[in-house]
This record gives C-alpha cells, sequence and structure tokens, in this order.
C-alpha cells in the first residue's frame, strides 16, 4: 500500500502540474494569438492589461477613445494580458453573431450562474438549443402572449404609481425616491406572475420577506470587489470548486430556488393532467396551448402529443429558462426604465410631449395596442434602448481559428493593409452594444444626444446592423438573440406610461454626480456616496392638469 504521505504528495504535484499547465497554455495563447497583430492602446500592464483604464470609467468609453484613435478594429489586453477582439465594423459582428457554434459564450464567465440555472438556454449550444427554443419560442414569447400578459404589466405599473403617490402625500407634495430600488421590486412582481404565478409580493411596503426573493437577491448580488481568487478562477475554471463565503451563499440560494421551482412545476403538470382528464379530446396539440405564465405555457407545450418526443424537455430543461427569465426581465427592465426616467429628467420638454401624448389615451389601463399605437411613447422607449442599453457589452470566444470578414480593409500595426480579422481558436471576442448603438458614422455627430424624434427619420445606415430589434444591438441579433425583447419592450412601454401621465420626475442630485457602474447590467450610483450602492434619487410631484 502507497503511504499516505506519498499519495498526497503525489496528489499534489499532479494539481500543480494542472494549473502550471493551464497558465503556460494561457500565456502561449496571449503570445501566439493573431489579435496581436491588430491595432491598439500599449498593454501598460503584465497582470492588468488595460483593466483598470476601463475599470474606472463609464463602461465602453475607453474603447471608443482607442477605436477613434486606431481605428474600428483594435485589440487591447484584458487580465494576464489576454487579447480582446473589440470591432465596430457591423460585417463582422453580423458574421460573429450570426455563427453562433463558432462564438460561444465563455463558460468560466456563467460558472456562477450555471450553478443556479443549470445548463439550460442560456448555456446550450447547437442541436440541444435549437430543440429548447423551438419550445420556447412558440407560443412562450410570441405577440399573443405578450398581449395576454399586458394586464399584469400595467396593474403592477399602477400599484407602483400609487405606492410613489402615497410617498409624495406623506412628503408634502414632494418626495425623494430611490427609483431603482422600486422599480426592481415591480419588474421582481411581474416576473414572478408572469414567468411562474408565483407572488413575490415585493411591492407591498407591509408584507413579509418572501423566501424566493430572499434566495434571489443572495445569488444576484454584487461582490464589493474583485479578488486575486476571483481572477484566478476566470483563469482556472478548475478552482471553482474551492468553496469560498460567496459559492456557499450561491449555494444554499440555489437550494431554496430550486425546491420552490421543482414543486411549482410538479403542481402545475399535476394540473394539466387534470385538464386534459376532464377535456372531451384527451390529448393536447400545440394548437390548444392557452395559458398566462410562462412555466404552464412551456409545460403545456412540451406535453403536446402532436410533438416528437426528441424535442421534449426534461423538467431541468423546463426550469431552467423559466430562472434566465426571472434573471433577465427583472434587471434589465427595470434598470432600461430607470434610465428612461433619468432621461426625462434631463431632458424637460421630452417629458412633457411624451405625457401630452400619453394623456391622448383616455384610460389608465391600456391594452398592448393601445401602447404599441403612441408613436412617440415608443420612440422614449426606442431612444432609451439606445443611449443607455442595460447591457452594454457582451463576450464571445472563438471555438476555432477563423476569418472574419469586413466592410472596409485596415492598418494593421505593421503597417499592412489587411482585408479580415484572423482570430486564433479561445481568443475574446467583445460584442459592442452600447458603442455601436451611439456611433457616430451610423447615427450622425447628435448620436450621444437623447433624442427621440430621430425615430421619425432613422438614418439609413442603419440597416446593416445585425440586431433583431429596432436596428441597434440591444437585444442583440442571430441565433442567440434575446427572445424575450417583445415581453421587455411591452412591460416598459406600461411603466413609462403608467409613471409619467400621473407623475413628475425631476433629478434630485446634480447630473455630474450620477455615474454607470456596470455588472452584467449598467446601475446608476452617486460618485458622492458609492459606499451606498447602485441607485437613483428622483424628485417626484403630482402632475395637475390645466
Amino acid at each position: 500500500m502507497v503511504p499516505l504521505t506519498q499519495a498526497i504528495l503525489g496528489l499534489s504535484l499532479a494539481a500543480c502540474s494542472i494549473v502550471l499547465w493551464k497558465i503556460w497554455s494561457f500565456l502561449w495563447r496571449s503570445y501566439a494569438n493573431a489579435l496581436k497583430n491588430l491595432p491598439g492602446p500599449p498593454n501598460p500592464s503584465w497582470i492588468w492589461g488595460n483593466f483598470k483604464a476601463i475599470r474606472d470609467e463609464d463602461n465602453s468609453v475607453p474603447q471608443e477613445r482607442w477605436v477613434a484613435e486606431y481605428g474600428p478594429n483594435i485589440m487591447y489586453r484584458g487580465i494576464l494580458g489576454t487579447p480582446r477582439l473589440w470591432t465596430m465594423d457591423t460585417r463582422a459582428l453580423n458574421h460573429i453573431l450570426t455563427h453562433s457554434g463558432e462564438y460561444r459564450k465563455p463558460e468560466a464567465n456563467s460558472q456562477d450562474l450555471v450553478r443556479v440555472l443549470g445548463k439550460g438556454l442560456l448555456f446550450t449550444e447547437g442541436e440541444q438549443h435549437r430543440k429548447q427554443l423551438t419550445i420556447l419560442q412558440n407560443p412562450a414569447f410570441g405577440p399573443a402572449q405578450i398581449r395576454e400578459l399586458t394586464s399584469i404589466f400595467v396593474h403592477k405599473s399602477a400599484e407602483l404609481r400609487n405606492l410613489w403617490d402615497a410617498k409624495v402625500a406623506h412628503s408634502g407634495g414632494q418626495a425623494r425616491i430611490d427609483v431603482l430600488k422600486d422599480l426592481g421590486k415591480m419588474t421582481l412582481d411581474v416576473i414572478g406572475l408572469a414567468g411562474f404565478n408565483y407572488s413575490f409580493d415585493a411591492l407591498n411596503p407591509d408584507g413579509k420577506p418572501n423566501e424566493l426573493s430572499e434566495a434571489f437577491q443572495q445569488i444576484f448580488s454584487i461582490p464589493s470587489k474583485i479578488t486575486t481568487m476571483m481572477i484566478l478562477k476566470h483563469v482556472i475554471p478548475l478552482l471553482g470548486a474551492i468553496p469560498d463565503e460567496r459559492s456557499r451563499r450561491i449555494d444554499r440560494a440555489q437550494e431554496v430556488m430550486r425546491r420552490i421551482g421543482v414543486q411549482l412545476i410538479q403542481e402545475k403538470k399535476e394540473a394539466i393532467k387534470r385538464e386534459l382528464s376532464e377535456s372531451k379530446e384527451g390529448g393536447l396539440g400545440r394548437k390548444d396551448v392557452q395559458g398566462r405564465d410562462l412555466l404552464t405555457l412551456l409545460l403545456k407545450a412540451n406535453m403536446a402529443t402532436d410533438i416528437p418526443d426528441s424535442q421534449r424537455l426534461s423538467d431541468e430543461e423546463v426550469l431552467s429558462p423559466c430562472l434566465r427569465f426571472l434573471v433577465a426581465g427583472h434587471e434589465t427592465t427595470s434598470v432600461a426604465t430607470t434610465w428612461c426616467l433619468y432621461a426625462l429628467t434631463q431632458a424637460p420638454e421630452v417629458q412633457k410631449k411624451l405625457r401630452d401624448e400619453l394623456l391622448t389615451l383616455d384610460t389608465d389601463m391600456p391594452t398592448m395596442d393601445e401602447l404599441n399605437s403612441l408613436p412617440y411613447l415608443d420612440a422614449v422607449v426606442r431612444e432609451t434602448l439606445r443611449i443607455h442599453a442595460p447591457v452594454p457589452t457582451t463576450l464571445r470566444v472563438a471555438m476555432k481559428d477563423d476569418v472574419i470578414p469586413i466592410s472596409e480593409p485596415f492598418v494593421d500595426r505593421f503597417g499592412q493593409v489587411q482585408d479580415s480579422i484572423r482570430i486564433t481558436k479561445g481568443s475574446a471576442v467583445i460584442i459592442p452594444i452600447l458603442s455601436l448603438n451611439r456611433c457616430k458614422k451610423l447615427w450622425g455627430e447628435d448620436a450621444r444626444e437623447f433624442k427621440p424624434e430621430r425615430w421619425e427619420h432613422p438614418p439609413e445606415a442603419l440597416s446593416s446592423v445585425p440586431g433583431v430589434w429596432g436596428h441597434m444591438l440591444t437585444f442583440l441579433g442571430g441565433p442567440r438573440a434575446c427572445i424575450g425583447y417583445r415581453f421587455s419592450i411591452v412591460e416598459m412601454k406600461a411603466l413609462v406610461y403608467t409613471l409619467v401621465r400621473s407623475l413628475e420626475f425631476e433629478l434630485a442630485v446634480p447630473p455630474e454626480d450620477v455615474q454607470k457602474r456596470t455588472s452584467v447590467v449598467q446601475r446608476p450610483i452617486l460618485k458622492s456616496a458609492p459606499e451606498q450602492g447602485s441607485q437613483l434619487p428622483l424628485l417626484v410631484r403630482r402632475y395637475k392638469r390645466e
């Protein structure tokens, strides 16, 4: 028998060998990477690369400065000197987004979410992704289903309006309100009802803490700082097996989320079976799929008798997109609406023009069709999602060596003219959502201004942008585009309609005190109070009709 000390020594040497091999492979890929020929800023640090310059400014600002100096296709360095491609070329971006099998989400960036959500639609690739997408797209995210859900959006928007109106009355006519916090509660309530028929009751000021709501907040809380271990886990995914306080907190919250999710699935499956046993037909077809919440729709679609077994999802595959829906829909819509209210405080004439249009409808409870009939509301929402895209960038990794086509030739670091971008397997590609949304070449010299009127006559150059909605990258494009974009847009319209009709908004701090801080999504913080975390304080008053 091998002595225990020798076994431990052998295991330690094996572990060290693996770590050293990973580091060597990592450094070699950086050295031999084809992207190093691209123009770009100098590398100020072998450890941090250009990361500190990016961290210290608003998202995408340093990259936009580098593009102005070096051209639309640049390479800069990430942590430990990893080369990163940043391209503003719409032809190149179209190639990257439409070849989703060759350019995938990096596994290391998704480990925490995989632990929580499972390998559902967010993380699957190829044929498995197409199978899940078939079930999800029809009917769960179609216009007919969003029309059914609009009443939830409107009623919860009215509940938020009433909450703020009560605060205004209690404060003598004007209240200082952190709109980000309350909008987050409202969208969480909506996602709970629309996704699971589950009540978070987050907006209720007298409500008790909700077990699922608390689990959700624990999982997606922002780390107070980036630690060395976080960086090492990013570079060496095997280190993710080492437990720490954050991983233990995620595990506890994950247990709650999955326990409640599995329970809801079983309850709804039993209800559907009872419905089938009581029906005259005795079977369920895709044309019969009806319902209100996403989970019920998915289960009915998955249990339909006229779909092949190869397309059916397991309970785990059904639960995962619902949890993903909970995450994406809650965060992005609340943050986008927060930035919309901010933009309206900085453009009082837009706020007034918008309110005048909203008051032309004589109803507090509009339908989806009525919301979509208001052109200036549509323009305000589009302009907000353009200039304040909730997710400013996203990352892809090249799964093989590739040649990316481009619209115009460029000159590389060695003075050679290139008509394509050569990329090495394993290279990181940044999709510059926010930068392309405010690119002057596409949008004109006023691209950084909040100007809803631009949507009356959008520039012709936008036709080259590979976005799934509005000729923008806000919801991405290609096979991995956001399938819930209709949900988010109509919910945002319901919120803006309900709030701006009844209330007036003014920024409670100087505009220069507001800064964007990105952790997946762009949240506002105050430079004067960064320790208080994300917030946007507005002065809110009742609107009095003349």
